[in-house]
């Protein structure tokens, strides 16, 4: 089934959360600790995608679109959308502590930005090979155990929309052959990662609080990316 690797991902942030919900009993300093280094962990993981481009030409488009992205994403105001989301959530549920929100807003973008999640769901759909799916929900879900040590039971609520995202790449992917090019989609799978791999360094630092990025308004420059990307391919 093309949703397989889709729907297994999803279950295992929750499964991840579950798990993790039972250490938050650990004390407060190892619980900041465990999260400054899973902050890290990401800023390291979030230069090897930034770097993966050899191309001065793909880095220069990755600027752009992270500019482009950056307006139309603080124009539209998506990271307040999300974060009322999560309140929304919040209140629906009457959890009493206050970081659903952050533990939704951090967690969906950690999940749903980078290489993995496009490439995975694009095997699904193009090929019913859900090998990188697979390995994303193992990474998925230890990441998700670490998060809910930390920010709580706000991490289970990410699989929504991991499921929705990652599920409508692969649906459209069984059509996307007939009208890309195998060089084109290679192009923007890698402009894809550079730009992914900006903003996962940006959750990292956000999580280390060295800086308070919106990082939701820079959502836009992933599909900027792929629009820019195949301008270049045809010129």
């Amino acid at each position: 089934m093309i949703l397989t690797g889709t729907i297994i991902n999803g279950v295992s942030i929750i499964i991840g959360t579950i798990i993790g919900i039972f250490f938050q009993s650990i004390p407060v300093k190892v619980k900041e600790t465990v999260l400054k280094v899973n902050g890290l962990f990401i800023i390291v993981m979030g230069i090897q995608m930034a770097i993966s481009s050899k191309s001065s030409s793909l880095a220069i488009i990755s600027l752009v679109s992270l500019v482009l992205g950056a307006v139309i994403g603080e124009y539209l105001d998506i990271d307040k959308k999300f974060y009322s989301a999560g309140n929304w959530i919040e209140n629906k549920i009457n959890r009493k502590e206050s970081n659903v929100s952050k533990a939704f807003v951090t967690s969906s973008l950690m999940f749903v930005i980078g290489a993995m999640a496009i490439l995975g769901a694009l095997e699904s759909g193009l090929r019913n090979n859900h090998t990188i799916l697979f390995t994303k929900s193992l990474l998925d879900g230890i990441t998700s155990i670490i998060l809910a040590s930390t920010l709580g039971f706000g991490v289970m609520l990410s699989a929504i929309p991991v499921v929705i995202y990652q599920g409508l790449i692969a649906l459209m992917a069984t059509q996307i052959n007939t009208f890309l090019p195998q060089e084109l989609q290679k192009e923007i799978i890698s402009i894809i990662t550079s730009t992914g791999g900006v903003l996962i360094i940006a959750i990292g630092t956000n999580l280390l609080e060295l800086t308070k990025i919106r990082i939701a308004n820079l959502l836009p420059s992933v599909l900027v990316s792929c629009l820019l990307a195949a301008i270049y391919f045809y010129i």
